[in-house]
């Protein structure tokens, strides 16, 4: 089987899965199937395999750290009112590059990606930042879980059979 029809078939039908545990048996935990479906694309845009899980899950965990951290920050700059958010977003993107010099912490993208699913979680349905924290994180490690068992049935259903 192509690799294109490989992946269909195994995204596809862990997309459901997916959807399936996280409005079902997930749901109470709050976390978050956009989130796990961030991760998984990250998972593939990070280059898949061991490497790219690591990168997918160190990195997304660090840009939600930060953005968590920028949340709060702007709350706490409410003296300088419009700019208060602005100035907190661009002093966590700031970090989020220099951090980037740390091997682990190298993949900026996917920091943004982490950054980006805390504040979705934070400013649309309000939790305070700290509660936003723990889903996003679970999410993210689901996500890159399916990622990887995507690209795992994948590699089988393109494995050549085995001679007899």
């Amino acid at each position: 089987m192509s690799v294109l029809f490989a992946l269909t078939f195994s995204i596809g039908g862990l997309a459901v899965l997916a959807t399936w545990l996280f409005l079902g048996p997930l749901a109470a935990l709050q976390v978050q199937v956009w989130q796990a479906f961030v991760a998984w694309a990250c998972f593939y845009h990070s280059g898949g395999k061991t490497a790219g899980a690591t990168k997918t899950v160190v990195c997304m965990a660090f840009g939600a750290l930060v953005g968590m951290l920028s949340v709060m920050l702007a709350g706490q700059l409410g003296a300088v009112g419009a700019l208060a958010a602005p100035v907190a977003v661009g002093l966590g993107a700031a970090a989020i590059v220099m951090a980037a010099h740390v091997g682990l912490l190298g993949t900026i993208p996917a920091s943004v990606y982490g950054f980006a699913c805390v504040a979705g979680l934070i400013l649309p349905k309000g939790l305070a930042p700290a509660d936003a924290l723990l889903p996003t994180l679970v999410s993210i490690a689901i996500g890159t879980a399916f990622g990887w068992l995507s690209e795992f049935i994948g590699g089988k259903l393109t494995a050549a059979p085995a001679a007899a």
